[in-house]
């Protein structure tokens, strides 16, 4: 009964706001507007209405979503647990405390579980989801085959058995939420590389999402897309990290390498259609940040064990990353060279020019191959076997025929001028889809 009366108030109150000329298009919109107007003529203490009044009229100017967002962490720090909302029609997941038999074991750690059951916390009200992260089915499914990799390349680094379920689905809710929101803003990302191709003569430069930049030519580009690129985009994972525990300052510094990824790759790629300079600091600043969401899944998988970091191993992961983004960057060369991505190979034929460009990065790849094999052989030897013979497994899944330590590195065949070869490209695909229709 007591929730039928609330309900039939919010009702009343709704009702209220549409007469007074107050209501809106948007039922939300509404509704937050009724709780609101209840909560202000409840009885509080000896506040009389005037008083309430002038109190919100005096710091309203100064609540900002980052402070809602702020205070919503701090009233769910003991007891309550905030949400991870899925884009769709799917309930929030409850992050809630470890299992009761994870401190009688010392071998089980301390897990984010789901409670599917807690009615009560089904549909809270959302005053502000675009400050929450949120992922798409989608970004899921993209990031499946980075988790898999992950998986079976980083877990011997922590004396875990991929093969064990119980071991893997321990911590997957977590490594695939975050890879998977990683990928939703890199998806973003390469949505605004793309539409600078279409707007080649903008000279804003790379940091260019704006609304002067929205009104030039960039329809294509939904707001969301725009805006999570205006401040902060990883934030939102970062608040939601934090409040469970699981933020550490390597952690945090890992997650602000990915925002200067792609800010760098927006400005690396934009100074290569545009045809200006760009300076090696960058380039290899880039390559080496590209892989930071494994080092942030690697990071978290020690939290969420509760062991320490083990520098060895990260820098030698760090290093081996190095690698493995080389090749791949030369296997997709030409891919990227159509859709405007950064690719070291690209970065070194505007540095160095397309007579010099493979030598200057062969080089390069000899440099990080001494270092590699130092590092491997500081590793346990056993470990070491493991993922030497990974490395092979995942070469051979891949189809590639370049990769350190597991064959010659394949240089493909420079592409002088971009403009012309992406012409061309674009052309053909256009002429097979004709004939298709």
């Amino acid at each position: 009964m007591e929730a039928l009366k609330k309900l039939e108030e919010v009702q009343r109150m709704v009702s209220f706001v549409t007469s007074s000329g107050l209501a809106s298009d948007d039922p939300d919109s509404d509704g937050f507007l009724a709780h609101f107007l209840l909560f202000l003529v409840q009885t509080s203490g000896m506040l009389d209405m005037e008083k309430r009044c002038h109190l919100i009229s005096e710091h309203l100017s100064k609540i900002s979503p980052a402070f809602l967002e702020e205070a919503r962490v701090c009233i769910n720090a003991e007891g309550a647990h905030p949400h991870i909302w899925l884009r769709g029609q799917l309930p929030p997941l409850d992050l809630g405390p470890p299992p009761e038999d994870s401190q009688q074991n010392p071998a089980m750690c301390p897990i984010l579980q789901l409670h599917p059951d807690n009615k009560r916390d089904i549909f809270p009200l959302r005053t502000n989801e675009k400050d929450m992260a949120m992922i798409g089915l989608d970004s899921m499914l993209r990031a499946n085959s980075t988790l898999e990799d992950f998986c079976r390349s980083y877990f011997m680094f922590h004396g875990m058995d991929v093969n064990e379920p119980q071991t893997l689905f321990r911590f997957l809710p977590v490594l695939s939420f975050t890879e998977s929101y990683i990928y939703q803003l890199d998806s973003f990302n390469e949505e605004i590389l793309c539409s600078l191709m279409e707007c080649r003569s903008l000279e804003k430069g790379p940091d260019f999402v704006d609304d002067t930049y929205r009104d030039e030519g960039n329809e294509r580009l939904s707001n969301n897309i725009l805006d999570a690129f205006k401040t902060d985009p990883l934030r939102p994972l970062v608040v939601l990290l934090e409040h469970h525990g699981l933020l550490t300052d390597g952690l945090r510094t890992e997650v602000s390498s990915g925002t200067e990824y792609w800010a760098l790759e927006r400005k690396l790629c934009h100074a290569l259609i545009s045809k200006k300079e760009i300076p090696i600091e960058d380039v290899m600043r880039a390559i080496h940040l590209k892989s930071f969401d494994y080092r942030v899944l690697n990071l978290l998988l020690y939290q969420l064990r509760e062991q320490p970091v083990n520098d060895l191993h990260m820098e030698f992961l760090s290093i081996s990353e190095f690698l493995v983004e080389v090749s791949d960057d030369l296997y997709d060369y030409e891919d990227d060279v159509v859709e405007n991505s950064f690719n070291i190979l690209r970065m070194f034929v505007r540095l160095y020019g397309a007579s010099m460009a493979p030598s200057m990065l062969a080089k390069c790849i000899s440099e990080a191959e001494e270092k590699y094999e130092r590092l491997l052989k500081a590793l346990d030897p056993e470990l070491s076997l493991k993922y030497t013979r990974r490395c092979e497994e995942a070469t051979k899944e891949g189809g590639k025929v370049s990769g350190h330590k597991l064959g010659t590195w394949n240089m493909p065949p420079v592409i002088a001028d971009e403009e012309a070869y992406r012409s061309h490209i674009l052309k053909l695909k256009s002429n097979d889809s004709a004939r298709l229709d």
